[in-house]
């Protein structure tokens, strides 16, 4: 597999990473290539945004890619959606991975151009990690180089089983494109969200947002991923994210499951995002059938 390493948004905050990343994928017998904004830095991005955009269709343009992998998110990809050609991305056939700030381009390439890409490992944080997570490579790559892949996982919800689109991300993005023409209209879907950094009553909050606009209404069921690297204050009194989120089941028929391995922790699953999903849950335990990804 040919991988290309790319940062059109964060830079990266430890090169050393990048190596790390470079050597191990390597080392799995992929010939892997790091485009110029794997290791450049501007303000807080990897390079100013033209730059960032034209490494984005430079990535593209390459017949040497098959692959792009994000170095990281952080934040840049909002600045850059509404100047893409979504059609000839999609037309370039190039498998786009990556998660958190990298939602803003899939959802977007989901809206504009039906392009299914992956919510999946980055390089700085997954690939070049000092001790690379075994179930994170394996789910990758039996994503990736299979026409259909399947995972066992605890989910805490109720039993039931359902099929649809799989889509969603880090839910900072998704709620922060909705009512713009970057959002896909999905129905039936099943929705899955992580998020890092925010406080459950902000979680909370954004998912009333979703409640509201009626998009968690035209789902199947939703499947929370994990909520990480917040603090909870003497104001919360109790209030912390099994309450929030026990509230928010009490406000939807949709079925909401907790525990999806998947958001800003070591082990992560690769979703296709805009791929087909059969989801069976029984006993706290569920299964994900992925198809119509390829």
């Amino acid at each position: 597999m040919n991988i290309t390493i790319v940062a059109p948004a964060g830079f990266a905050t430890d090169p050393g990473a990048v190596d790390r990343a470079e050597a191990l994928l390597t080392h799995l017998g992929h010939r892997v290539q790091s485009d110029a904004t794997a290791r450049s830095r501007y303000q807080r991005f990897s390079a100013p945004d033209d730059e960032r955009l034209a490494a984005i269709e430079r990535v593209a343009a390459d017949p040497g890619t098959d692959v792009a992998v994000m170095v990281r998110g952080g934040y840049g990809f909002t600045r850059l959606v509404d100047r893409l050609d979504f059609g000839a991305l999609a037309a370039a056939g190039k498998r786009w991975m990556g998660h958190s700030d990298f939602t803003a381009f899939q959802l977007a390439a989901l809206a504009r151009a039906g392009l299914v890409t992956y919510a999946g490992p980055m390089a700085a944080y997954d690939f070049g990690a000092v001790n690379p997570s075994a179930f994170t490579l394996d789910n990758c790559f039996g994503v990736l180089t299979n026409d259909a892949w399947s995972v066992d996982c605890a989910l805490e919800g109720p039993a039931g089983t359902c099929e649809g689109t799989l889509w969603g991300g880090n839910l900072a993005m998704v709620t922060h494109l909705v009512g713009t023409p970057f959002f896909p209209h999905v129905d039936g879907g099943i929705l899955f969200l992580e998020d890092v950094g925010e406080h459950p009553y902000r979680i909370e909050r954004m998912f009333h947002q979703l409640l509201h606009a009626g998009v968690i209404a035209r789902q199947q069921a939703v499947l929370l991923g994990a909520f990480t690297e917040y603090e909870l204050n003497p104001n919360d009194a109790g209030y912390d994210l099994d309450v929030a989120i026990a509230h928010l089941r009490a406000r939807t028929d949709v079925p909401v499951y907790t525990g999806l391995p998947f958001g800003h922790v070591p082990e992560k699953l690769t979703l296709p995002v805009g791929g087909d999903c059969a989801l069976a849950v029984a006993g706290g335990r569920g299964r994900l059938d992925f198809a119509r990804y390829r």
